[in-house]
């Protein structure tokens, strides 16, 4: 009997297989914004840790998958709108059924702020900001069927979506009652950058995603396997910007891929492109040209394996 030999490593590319991990946000009320994930995204604690000095860690999530880190460090400033930092976290649902029952929950809860919706092509999607000003996207995904490539490039636009028809569409008894119950994911994570051109030597050519979508003005989507973008990055309010300071918001944007072969594959863009990082053998870690921590694990490295590092 003959063993099936393992798919080969893509050198330049990051696998088909990742899957984005929670994002990780420096919060300034531990409380308040624990609450707010739970009531208004339906999401419930899964781990907690407290740190030497009493800062406390806390994951939200659905079931066992993490949608969200939160790290109590109060007395950090708020980031201003036209620093580099989080765009938003996109939490993935399976069907319009499914994310109806969160879009009514985000709608209903006071402390949310609604920014908008949109019709992008490839999925449909509801943005708010918590209560400390991240930015949240809620969506589902359309058939990859339905999705259209041309030369490479997935065709993505914004057209108009009705919050409200699309609830009384779409919902039923069952996500309303109980939408913590239904699946979910972190399916893309869009950060505000200072120069795109920087952004792709950094995630396309180092870390190895490939561009989906590389003609928006002041904006580059990226992704692994075909999907539409796993990453995306825009100056559109931050154009110009230098490293972060340390602040609220965004700590860590985190990717899992499925074997060592694909951290060494990692570790030799990086280091071909004179990137500093930290391989502990489960987990790289980089940081971006604007100071944010990315960081990428193997499957079944916990929230705070990876933060304690």
């Amino acid at each position: 009997m003959t063993s099936t030999p393992a798919t080969p490593v893509d050198e330049r590319h990051l696998s088909a297989d990742l899957a984005m991990d929670a994002v990780t946000l420096r919060v300034g009320d531990l409380e308040l914004m624990s609450s707010y994930y739970a009531d208004a995204l339906a999401l419930a604690p899964i781990e907690e840790t407290a740190r030497t000095g009493g800062e406390i860690h806390r994951v939200l999530g659905r079931g066992d998958v993490p949608f969200v880190r939160l790290v109590s460090t109060p007395g950090l400033p708020v980031p201003g709108r036209g620093e580099a930092g989080l765009f938003h976290t996109a939490f993935l649902f399976e069907d319009e059924a499914s994310l109806a029952g969160t879009l009514l929950r985000a709608a209903q809860d006071p402390r949310s702020r609604f920014a908008g919706s949109g019709d992008h092509l490839v999925s449909e999607a509801f943005y708010f900001a918590d209560p400390e000003g991240n930015g949240i996207e809620l969506y589902r995904d359309r058939p990859r069927e339905e999705w259209t490539w041309t030369d490479g490039q997935v065709a993505m636009d914004t057209l108009y979506l009705d919050p409200n028809a699309y609830l009384e569409q779409h919902l039923t008894e069952a996500t309303v009652g109980e939408p913590g119950a239904l699946p979910g994911i972190v399916g893309h994570v869009h950060l505000q950058v200072g120069d795109v051109q920087a952004a792709r030597a950094f995630y396309i050519d180092a870390l190895g995603f490939e561009v989906t979508v590389g003609s928006h003005p002041g904006a580059l989507f990226a992704a692994a396997g075909g999907y539409h973008h796993h990453v995306a990055m825009n100056s559109w309010n931050s154009r110009g910007a230098g490293p972060r300071a340390t602040s609220l918001g965004l700590a860590d944007v985190a990717i899992t891929v499925p074997g060592r072969e694909d951290l060494d594959a990692l570790v030799a863009r990086a280091r071909a492109a004179a990137l500093p990082l930290a391989d502990d053998g489960r987990a790289v870690r980089l940081t971006d040209p604007w100071g944010t921590p990315v960081t990428v694990s193997l499957p079944g490295t916990s929230a705070e394996q990876v933060l304690a590092r």
